[in-house]
């Protein structure tokens, strides 16, 4: 059986992700922040009659829980198959980029790119011992310029902090995947699109169940998948 982790998955399209994978029959590694909100993600699953499934206690912007996580992981299996970096924040608003606060810029920063960065990091030595190991970085269109400068979408000046960062991210794959280019790695950037969770505040216009089936599709890549590209649902799009 194979295994993934997934950051944030005790709620949203990191939940829904974690459904669907573990209907798919991959053990389920559901990593949250929270101890008492990721058992009950777990018992919810487990009432739908999903038993592949386990909690992983871990906060990406703590370098010793990721250890600590990584650690607790390395009893529980000897390989990794899929690392989904799914955690992440909105900000507080307003984020407009000439007077936005930095403080909310580094904290959106220490979440959704070096919360990346760190947790691959860590968890790189066991994805090595899979037979076929992928990372799914989870991005957004606020994080490609090639849209930002082709868009008068209103909403894209709302979260310049959201987007710097999901920017930075897609840079994380693009570098990452170079570097694991001559390997049997697959590492992409994946948009779940403007999906209702609590970081837009529930005003997206798809459910999480539709946001992570993108996710699933490239999470579950064969031999044979792309590597170092930017996906949205069945299509490659700008970086």
């Amino acid at each position: 059986m194979k295994t993934v982790l997934i950051t944030g998955a005790n709620k949203g399209i990191g939940f829904e992700t974690a459904k669907q994978l573990a209907q798919l029959g991959y053990f389920v590694y559901l990593g949250s922040r929270d101890k008492m909100k990721g058992l009950e993600a777990i018992n919810k699953l487990k009432d739908l009659g999903i038993s592949n499934v386990a909690l992983i206690e871990i906060d990406v912007t703590n370098i010793n829980s990721i250890k600590q996580a990584k650690q607790e992981l390395e009893t529980k299996t000897d390989a990794l198959d899929v690392l989904i970096n799914n955690a992440g924040i909105g900000g507080e608003l307003p984020q407009n980029i000439s007077a936005g606060e930095i403080e909310n810029l580094r904290k959106v920063f220490e979440t959704n790119f070096f919360g990346a960065v760190q947790t691959t990091q860590q968890f790189i030595s066991l994805l090595k011992k899979s037979n076929a190991p992928v990372i799914v970085n989870v991005s957004s269109e606020l994080g490609s310029l090639t849209i930002h400068n082709n868009t008068r979408n209103p909403n894209y000046g709302m979260y310049d902090a959201y987007s710097c960062s999901k920017t930075a991210l897609n840079a994380f794959t693009v570098m990452l995947a170079n570097e694991f280019r001559n390997t049997n790695f697959k590492i992409n950037s994946v948009t779940p699109g403007y999906t209702a969770t609590d970081l837009n505040q529930f005003k997206g216009i798809q459910t999480a169940e539709q946001g992570a089936k993108s996710i699933v599709k490239y999470a579950t890549l064969n031999n044979d998948g792309a590597t170092g590209k930017f996906f949205k649902e069945e299509a490659e799009i700008p970086w």
